[in-house]
């Protein structure tokens, strides 16, 4: 299974924003620390936004933030979120094309087991889990030390 660059980018800006804590940030700032499109991520950034994950600050002065703690966005959710869809194999939901031995495959049955068991392990961290080496990762985004985590 692989996720889709949108989520890569996704969870990405999550982690700087929940690195930036209260702090308002930029789309071009997150694209410049992370190396990536900046029009890519303008489309994220709408996405999550209409998902109630991050909010927008107009104005002179505004910015991206976190909508809610880091604690309470939980990762699982997010790739739910931002995924088209996890049909592994035609036979699998959401595409569920027909198929002469469905109803008494082994191969669908344990695919989706897998496909279930990867969103379970997902669901056990949020993205505060994902910022706990928070002075490294600052370091490495070039994010300025003072800014306060926000939970």
């Amino acid at each position: 299974m692989r996720l889709t660059v949108y989520t890569d980018y996704a969870l990405r800006l999550l982690m700087y924003l929940a690195l930036k804590g209260d702090g308002l940030t930029t789309i071009e700032e997150v694209a410049d620390s992370y190396g990536v499109s900046k029009n890519h991520l303008m489309k994220v950034t709408h996405q999550l936004g209409v998902g109630g994950y991050i909010e927008t600050v107009r104005g002179r002065h505004g910015g991206l933030r976190l909508a809610k703690a880091s604690t309470e966005i939980g990762l699982g959710d997010v790739v739910r979120y931002t995924e088209p869809d996890f049909a592994i194999v035609m036979c699998l939901e959401p595409v569920d094309a027909g198929c002469a031995i469905s109803p008494g495959c082994v191969l669908r049955r344990a695919l989706e087991r897998a496909r279930r068991a990867f969103l379970d392990v997902l669901d056990e961290y949020t993205l505060s889990d994902l910022v706990k080496p928070a002075s490294a990762l600052r370091a490495m985004l070039a994010i300025p030390l003072d800014a306060d985590i926000g939970g």
